[in-house]
């Protein structure tokens, strides 16, 4: 148990640059002790002393405000952030690495008892915060999960899932084999590449129309050097590509 609180420790200090120690992650952080406050839940629960596991889940809930249903299986050095109004599931499952920021739900859609009703998420998978993730299906290893985005489907590894509902940006395959990009930690699931497709398809866009304006000049200045006169139009202002660049970001 002790081995388990001190890679968990060590995993908090790694992944939150707030963290200046040891002793101040062990007494102050509330998604610690939910984590410690569930393997004791989830013992209870595994060994027919179900009452006994949803009530420590109860006190856990008041203490930290995460809610964890002791049946649900948590890996290793998971790292709930900041963990107000974090509710995960009973059928849910939390793979090794994963971080769960504030607000995140792990639901259920299905109504059937005994069935698997909650996601699973791989190993380190990082949901942001307020995201809803509701269903029985699986996010792959080090996917993400962009703040506030509600998932209805499932992810493939490596992938970006943003927006309501949720759409998918899937990963260069080579880079994640490679590991090159695809396991560097990203907060709250924010990429700094830029992975929504609106945002690259208007950036497409706007490149293709920069494109198009120039080899327009360039035909008039080819036609105007073999003497032939175009119909004149009035002039209009230039395409700038940058400053509509820096409205779509």
């Amino acid at each position: 148990m002790f081995h388990h609180l001190r890679e968990d420790i060590n995993s908090i200090i790694e992944r939150d640059p707030a963290a200046r120690n040891g002793w101040e992650v062990l007494t102050c952080y509330p998604g610690l002790h939910a984590i410690v406050m569930h393997g004791w839940a989830h013992w209870c629960w595994t060994r027919h002393m179900k009452w006994v596991g949803r009530f420590i889940s109860y006190i856990a809930r008041i203490i930290t405000g995460i809610e964890i249903h002791p049946g649900a299986v948590i890996g290793r050095r998971v790292f709930i952030d900041h963990g107000f109004g974090v509710v995960i599931g009973e059928t849910a499952v939390v793979g090794d690495d994963c971080t769960i920021y504030q607000g995140v739900t792990l639901g259920g859609t299905s109504l059937h008892s005994g069935a698997k009703r909650h996601p699973t998420l791989e190993r380190g998978v990082i949901v942001g915060a307020g995201a809803q993730v509701l269903g029985s299906f699986t996010v792959g290893e080090y996917a993400k999960v962009g703040s506030n985005a509600v998932l209805l489907k499932p992810v493939p590894s490596g992938a970006t899932a943003v927006g309501n509902p949720a759409h998918i940006v899937q990963k260069d395959v080579s880079a994640l084999r490679e590991g090159s990009t695809a396991h560097l930690f990203a907060a709250y699931g924010v990429t700094p590449n830029g992975d929504d497709p609106l945002s690259k398809a208007l950036q497409g866009l706007i490149t293709h129309a920069v494109a198009q304006e120039q080899r327009i000049e360039t035909i008039l200045v080819t036609l105007k050097a073999a003497g032939i006169c175009c119909q004149a139009v009035p002039e209009c202002d230039k395409f700038d590509s940058e400053q509509m660049n820096k409205l779509v970001d």
